[in-house]
């Protein structure tokens, strides 16, 4: 994943190829011993086309090997324009990969559902060559992204859309056989309203969704927002029951309270532990990425479940926390006033644990340049209760976008934090409540970054604070075939 010089800007602890564009995760499933992660890839360059599934398998996700592309469009075919999302089961000694399949001489906003499968442990797949459903229900006016999963002794599938009557919608199908499948009407579906308190709405159609079941309590239905005309926005949930074929929920809330993550995927792993990765695009200039030779990133893989307390929770998927190298940073302590408290240096990947008992508004500074005008800023804001992120002075650089953003966070305790910085993006976990909040930052400075404590006048803040640098995934080189087409033309 390395580049020659170092792009000061591609992360190293977290999943891509080594150039061109990816956006979605897709066909994500524990089988045969590895976990499997596709993507949506553009093997010819950085900006969204000729949509392919990348895929990489790892045991343990910490060394990953590329297999070789898992879909690409038959121009004669079904997806002549694009294998778009969906998602991939392990069925017996097969993969089964379900996806969207796109043509221009249709609607771009339908995208009927077919499938490929793998007998070799996903290092190729043999596409159906036509559409597995291929009448969209009455009433759609968007139609993408299946998402199937066994329960019983059968098969279920749910597909985002969007509904003439002014509904977004997640349809379900259900199947005895992965071949044949019956439409059973909406399992969810709303008009846009507010998701958790925010001025977000849960958008015109949905994508990707993704349904977390529970054995016991409530589960979750995952979506991305999407809206005409600005078209992808943010991620949401509803925490609910399904009864008779509908999931009965309570109002959606954020499932990232970030800017730049969009249409996570689940995959159901040993244990009944269930883990998601989402796509984190790029917060800068289209020009600069094609520039660099690369757009996109996925998430660290996340583990996700309901709590008893009916919230969705996250935090980074413990293997991740063998990617700790030295321990950099160990400070306890306290501020008094607005002199800020130098904690140590850090490098551009590191993974932070912090303990902060503030009186008052107070929180981290991240400096990214010696003389300190470029920083992100972590901090609680007692008075709102909540965690506010502001990348605003994060970049020197122009084209690298701004915002401050913020999620709940409770007031008279402690604030306990994961944060993982990884060169231009940053995820940072409240591990008080297991919210998460996403976004990508591109500082400038070349020397050392620095970590201070800092609290408004007449505050106090309490702390502790530890990082460890950040070792970078393993990747292995190809063991079969190549690990993508040599380009020629798209």
């Amino acid at each position: 994943m390395s580049t020659t010089p170092r792009d000061p800007h591609r992360p190293v602890a977290h999943l891509r190829p080594p150039r061109n564009w990816i956006n979605d995760p897709n066909g994500l499933v524990f089988h045969d011993g590895h976990y499997h992660v596709c993507y949506q890839y553009n093997p010819y360059g950085a900006t969204h086309a000729n949509m392919h599934w990348g895929h990489f398998r790892s045991p343990d996700l910490l060394t990953w090997e590329p297999l070789p592309i898992a879909l690409s469009p038959n121009p004669d075919g079904v997806d002549a324009d694009g294998c778009f999302s969906g998602n991939a089961v392990s069925d017996g000694d097969r993969l089964v990969a379900f996806y969207s399949a796109h043509r221009e001489d249709r609607s771009f906003q339908h995208q009927p559902v077919t499938c490929a499968v793998s007998h070799d442990g996903g290092n190729s797949f043999r596409p159906r060559g036509e559409l597995l459903i291929p009448e969209l229900p009455e009433g759609c006016t968007m139609y993408r992204d299946p998402y199937v999963w066994q329960d019983g002794d059968g098969w279920r599938m749910l597909v985002g859309a969007a509904l003439a009557d002014g509904r977004a919608a997640a349809l379900l199908y259900d199947s005895p056989d992965l071949e044949n499948w019956t439409y059973r009407g909406p399992f969810a579906a709303r008009r846009p309203e507010p998701v958790g308190g925010t001025e977000e709405l849960t958008g015109d159609g949905w994508e990707c969704p993704q349904y977390l079941p529970a054995a016991d309590g409530p589960g979750a239905l995952l979506f991305s927002t999407w809206t005409e005309p600005t078209g992808p926005q943010r991620v949401a949930a509803l925490i609910g029951e399904e009864h008779a074929g509908h999931f009965e929920a309570s109002p959606a809330v954020l499932a990232d309270h970030g800017p730049d993550c969009y249409a996570p995927a689940l995959l159901r792993a040993p244990g009944d532990r269930w883990l998601l990765w989402g796509w984190s695009w790029e917060a800068r200039d289209e020009a600069w990425a094609v520039a660099d030779g690369w757009a996109g990133v996925l998430t660290l893989p996340r583990e996700i479940h309901v709590h008893d307390d009916g919230t969705l929770r996250q935090q980074p998927a413990t293997e991740l926390l063998a990617l700790r190298g030295e321990h950099t940073i160990h400070a306890t302590g306290a501020t008094h006033g607005p002199q800020p408290v130098d904690l140590g240096n850090v490098g551009r990947a590191f993974d932070l644990t912090v303990r902060l008992e503030p009186t008052g508004n107070a929180g981290l500074r991240l400096l990214t340049t010696p003389d300190g005008l470029e920083y992100l800023d972590i901090r609680v804001d007692t008075d709102a209760g909540e965690l506010i992120v502001d990348r605003d002075h994060a970049s020197l650089d122009p084209r690298a976008r701004g915002g401050s953003y913020r999620m709940p966070c409770p007031s008279g305790q402690p604030v306990e934090l994961r944060v993982v910085v990884d060169h231009s993006i940053a995820e940072i976990f409240l591990t008080t409540t297991g919210q998460v909040l996403t976004l990508r930052f591109y500082p400038t400075g070349q020397g050392p970054w620095r970590l201070e404590a800092r609290s408004a006048p007449g505050t106090r803040l309490g702390f502790a604070v530890d990082a460890w640098e950040l070792h970078p995934l393993v990747i292995k080189e190809p063991s079969t075939g190549t690990a993508e087409p040599a380009p020629t033309s798209p």
